[in-house]
């Protein structure tokens, strides 16, 4: 500020003027002094400001549509081809037991004896009376011969001949129902010994030798099954139902059967069963409780690996055309839903639900939430905030494939 533009009033005098003059100057002086520190620590803190974070460089992938498989898991129980118990026909003390628990038994091969001494007193009685039912016809017969004559010559009436003649049909009827009393002996006699009506395995064996069985017994001797073949049974939901009959073409059900590509089996260890089934038989109709319905898939079993009772999941093949895929590791899963990380133009992120409707390999099939052309960030999503800018690095299959892999 110049001193010299201060205008001083005439009435002061010397002295007063010079000490307005040096007053201006100090606060003039002091001014200047604050505006250059005010101007100074702006520099400074303008110098010592850190500098905005760059962008995050994440790899960023452009969704596609194509031609796909799912494979959707079903719980399934296995069974032999069949499965029988064995029981005993007639009451007795079991006698012998020539088997083991788990043994394989050829089909025809003795598995258990019961006491047959009462059985086969039975077939003597029945064979007695076989014999002397066999006795009285002969005498009956004797009888019409000798009256046969004598009506013919009028010396006895035709009476007694009718008389002996109906004596001789009672007689061999007497044979006929003795017969059947020694075949249902021997019927009896044969059921004391056990035999395998089927090739198999031999399961518990509850009663031992020395028990005292029946055939009312609610517990059977064993249960056997052939295993040379298994069936695993499944469950369809309606919904399920209608899109795999969708799958295939045919105008019968038994048609599309036909048609079918084999199933795998997942066993209890989640390991896929080496041999690969066919689905042969669908459930006449729905559980009214459940509202599934019931499928089988035939498996060989040339190995034994499978017993009766395993348990384990059919795997199905389902085929979907122009189906939008992401891959799983470019997902997270929140509050029972999943999201994905999508890209504008202006490299800003938004966390978009979606909705999956199967597995393909590592990647899921949408079907509500992105569309083929969208891009999705594919890694790093976990510390990615709502309108975060990015950096895209685009990905190419093998890059995808490594990101997948890491996983």
């Amino acid at each position: 500020m110049n001193t010299q533009n201060i205008r001083i009033p005439q009435n002061l005098n010397n002295k007063n003027v010079q000490q307005i003059k040096t007053n201006t100057k100090m606060k003039n002086v002091i001014i200047t002094s604050f505006i250059l520190a005010l101007v100074l620590s702006s520099c400074a803190d303008k110098s010592q400001a850190p500098a905005a974070p760059a962008p995050p460089l994440l790899p960023v992938l452009a969704i596609s549509s194509e031609n796909t498989t799912t494979d959707a898991e079903y719980p399934a129980s296995i069974q032999g081809t069949v499965d029988v118990e064995i029981r005993p026909q007639v009451s007795g003390n079991l006698e012998r037991v020539f088997v083991d628990e788990g043994a394989y038994v050829s089909k025809g091969q003795t598995l258990f004896k019961i006491n047959e001494r009462p059985f086969r007193e039975q077939l003597n009685n029945a064979l007695a009376n076989l014999h002397a039912a066999e006795a009285a016809l002969i005498n009956a017969q004797l009888e019409v011969d000798k009256l046969t004559p004598l009506v013919q010559n009028k010396v006895v009436s035709d009476y007694q001949l009718k008389t002996a003649k109906a004596s001789q049909k009672i007689a061999a009827a007497n044979i006929e129902q003795a017969k059947a009393m020694v075949g249902s002996a021997k019927i009896n006699l044969g059921y004391t010994t056990v035999t395998a009506p089927v090739s198999g395995y031999i399961g518990r064996l509850p009663k031992k030798q020395g028990s005292l069985v029946s055939a009312t017994d609610v517990e059977p001797l064993t249960n056997l099954s052939d295993v040379h073949e298994v069936y695993a049974y499944f469950s369809l939901g309606e919904t399920d139902f209608i899109n795999f009959k969708a799958q295939y073409a045919g105008n019968s059900l038994g048609d599309k059967l036909k048609k079918l590509p084999p199933v795998t089996l997942i066993l209890a260890d989640n390991n896929a069963y080496a041999q690969t089934g066919k689905i042969d038989m669908v459930d006449g109709q729905f559980d009214k409780t459940t509202g599934a319905i019931t499928l089988r898939a035939t498996f060989p079993n040339t190995g034994g690996t499978l017993r009766s009772g395993n348990t384990g999941k059919i795997r199905l093949g389902l085929q979907h055309d122009d189906a939008v895929l992401v891959p799983q590791s470019a997902t997270v899963e929140m509050q029972d839903k999943v999201f994905v990380f999508t890209v504008n133009k202006e490299n800003k992120v938004a966390k978009m639900p979606i909705t999956v409707i199967g597995k393909s390999g590592t990647n899921y099939l949408i079907k509500d939430g992105v569309k083929s052309g969208d891009q999705i960030v594919l890694s790093g999503i976990d510390k990615l905030q709502e309108g975060q800018v990015i950096q895209p690095e685009k990905s190419t299959p093998s890059k995808v494939a490594q990101i997948i892999n890491k996983k």
